[in-house]
């Protein structure tokens, strides 16, 4: 009998007899590690740099949770989730966004909660002066002023509340430039291209290019609140209710204070 034979009726032997007194064969196949979970976390524009600077706080305890933002117009990231778009959880800078999407049972239930609170403020350059009130936003100087698409972006909706509630609305809507998210709003104050904007408080106090001119009192315009949920349609539910949790906790509620979002 040839050696190679022979070699084959051992091996087939061996196994036997492994099998016969209960010890598993050796897989010769290499072990494939498990892959990182990831998160897709679609969010209001305003949260960039807090969420951000969240991010490897979280992953300091789950280092194999890898997140991913998408930052955007509230309008614009629903819109997205209900036509498809992948996504894991969904923080909006409004309630209206997230009330859609839980009408359309797109969300996990249980899963929402609010992360935080905001203001609305009314800005200009560093170097403008004589401008101290809304209704300064009339004067013949101010000739374009930036605010978000009321349709899509929640803090246009604030700022076209307020204008309306002031009773300053069809006098100044002329000069009104829109814009796709609140911070083209104050991009367009920085660069000189509005005289004014309506940011929130948070935007504000990233840039050293403008100033508060005034903050509006909450009874002209809706609450400004940001709630966030797990999308039903997620791959990874479990994941994003623990980064939830994360984001609901004190570690990322200081983060949050320190970008100047109001926190309970």
């Amino acid at each position: 009998m040839k050696r190679r034979q022979i070699f084959g009726l051992l091996g087939i032997a061996v196994a036997g007899l492994l099998l016969a007194i209960g010890l598993p064969l050796v897989n010769p196949s290499p072990v494939i590690a498990q892959s990182n979970s990831t998160i897709l976390v679609s969010a209001a524009a305003s949260l960039k740099e807090a969420l951000e600077e969240i991010k490897p706080l979280y992953q300091q305890s789950k280092s194999d949770v890898n997140i991913t933002y998408n930052f955007g117009a509230s309008g614009a990231l629903q819109q997205q989730i209900e036509q498809g778009a992948p996504a894991d959880i969904f923080i909006s800078a409004a309630k209206k966004q997230v009330d859609a999407l839980e009408q359309k049972g797109l969300l996990v239930t249980g899963s929402r909660a609010n992360l935080a609170n905001n203001r609305l403020v009314l800005i200009v350059a560093q170097d403008v002066v004589g401008i101290n009130s809304f209704y300064n936003l009339t004067d013949n100087k101010i000739k374009k002023i930036a605010i978000g698409e009321p349709r899509s972006v929640p803090a246009g909706q604030y700022g076209e509340q307020v204008l309306k509630k002031l009773k300053l609305y069809n006098q100044v809507k002329p000069k009104l430039v829109f814009a796709n998210n609140v911070r083209q709003v104050l991009a367009a104050v920085e660069s000189g291209n509005a005289e004014a904007g309506l940011v929130y408080a948070t935007d504000a106090k990233i840039s050293n290019k403008v100033k508060v001119v005034v903050a509006a009192d909450d009874k002209f315009h809706s609450p400004i609140v940001y709630p966030m949920a797990v999308i039903k349609s997620s791959k990874n539910i479990p994941a994003a209710k623990e980064f939830i949790q994360f984001l609901s906790g004190s570690e990322a509620k200081t983060v949050l204070k320190k970008y100047g979002f109001l926190v309970s």
